[in-house]
């Protein structure tokens, strides 16, 4: 063989290697490993080959996996706040399997990690709380930490950052691409829409997180709440407040607020006609500017809760800036829109009726009560 030609063979065996070292994880030769680092800044070692999943406390992580994998097959644990959004929800018609994953092994924080070996997990998925964190590695269970708060809130950037982690813990399913390209365009159709907006035209919001008969919380300026009136040029009235996570407020805050309209989550099993009638507690929302022009919406509920970070994200955005802007977003159909985004992102078909469906979410979803 000539010198010419055997270096250009080292050349390209040279390449070759190269292209099959370079991936977002570090593969471990041949020992059946991969490290990754998660979003606590640990370098976790995990199998390459993870057939049985537990996620502790990062309760939109379930229905992430399973849109992800298009299957549930591998989810065997999570929390009951998961499982309750699942059971009413779409996620458990598209993905029926998850029901069958153990909720036991969890309440909040507390994990009882006897019961957790019990799930035999091949990988945990936890929320960053440290002493879970050091729980599961003494056990010497893979524990992944997932944040929900790195990234401020963004949900987009936050939903782009799990499929990232995701897509190298399992690059035959990498979808962080698309995620992140389908994602950045809807945001950007929105911002062109509502950059133009002047300040007396901004609508100021209340997001109503937790809601019973002794508790209001809303969503300060750290919290995903002000991401998301941000995001579709609204006020987050809440934005004063500058606890992290949600926080408590009084009726008499929201009378001095007077928000133009309330958005209320699926962590609260209240409805627009509970503030419209007064039916919880012994609330009286009737003073405030949003109940009397019946500007209340119910959030969204696909595979998830869709206040948080989820795979429903995009599709929340739309629907958020066409209920606070109607007469901006006229020309927008929701239905089209979600089936678009499944479709096209994840290769799932919903049906008219499944799409409406997240749209008019039942009560029974609530995360606390």
């Amino acid at each position: 063989m000539k010198p010419i030609r055997i270096l250009a063979l080292l050349l390209s065996l040279a390449m070759l290697l190269s292209l099959t070292s370079c991936s977002s994880g570090n593969d471990a030769g041949d020992s059946g490993t991969i490290t990754v680092t998660d979003h606590a800044g640990n370098e976790v070692t995990v199998p390459k080959e993870i057939n049985r999943i537990v996620v502790c406390d990062i309760y939109p992580l379930p229905s992430v996996l399973a849109v992800f994998f298009d299957s549930a097959e591998k989810i065997v644990g999570m929390a009951q706040p998961s499982m309750t959004a699942a059971q009413n929800s779409l996620l458990s018609e598209l993905y029926p399997e998850i029901l069958n994953a153990e909720t036991g092994f969890i309440d909040g924080t507390a994990v009882n990690v006897e019961e957790l070996l019990k799930l035999n997990p091949d990988v945990v998925f936890y929320g960053g709380t440290q002493e879970i964190g050091e729980a599961l590695k003494n056990a010497g269970i893979p524990a992944v930490s997932v944040s929900a708060g790195k990234w401020d809130y963004d949900a987009i950037e936050t939903l782009n950052n799990w499929i990232l982690l995701l897509s190298q813990m399992f690059p035959q399913n990498d979808r962080y691409e698309t995620v992140k390209s389908y994602s950045a365009n809807v945001f950007d159709r929105v911002q062109q829409r509502v950059a133009g907006l002047s300040d007396e035209e901004r609508e100021r919001v209340f997001f109503l997180f937790q809601y019973n008969d002794s508790t209001i919380t809303t969503s300060g300026k750290h919290f995903f709440g002000q991401w998301w009136a941000d995001a579709v040029g609204a006020v987050n009235v809440g934005e004063v407040m500058e606890s992290d996570n949600s926080t408590a407020v009084s009726m008499e805050q929201i009378y001095s607020w007077n928000p133009d309209r309330i958005l209320i989550t699926n962590f609260n099993a209240s409805q627009p006609a509970d503030l419209l009638n007064n039916t919880v507690g012994n609330w009286d929302w009737s003073p405030v500017s949003a109940v009397q022009n019946g500007k209340i919406n119910k959030m969204p509920l696909g595979m998830y809760r869709s206040y948080t970070c989820g795979v429903d994200t995009p599709v929340t955005l739309i629907w958020m800036a066409k209920t606070v802007y109607p007469d901006l977003f006229a020309d927008y159909d929701i239905t089209t829109e979600t089936k678009t985004y499944y479709k096209e992102v994840f290769g799932i078909d919903l049906t008219d009726e499944q799409a409406n469906r997240i749209f008019n979410p039942s009560s029974m979803a609530s995360a606390f009560n």
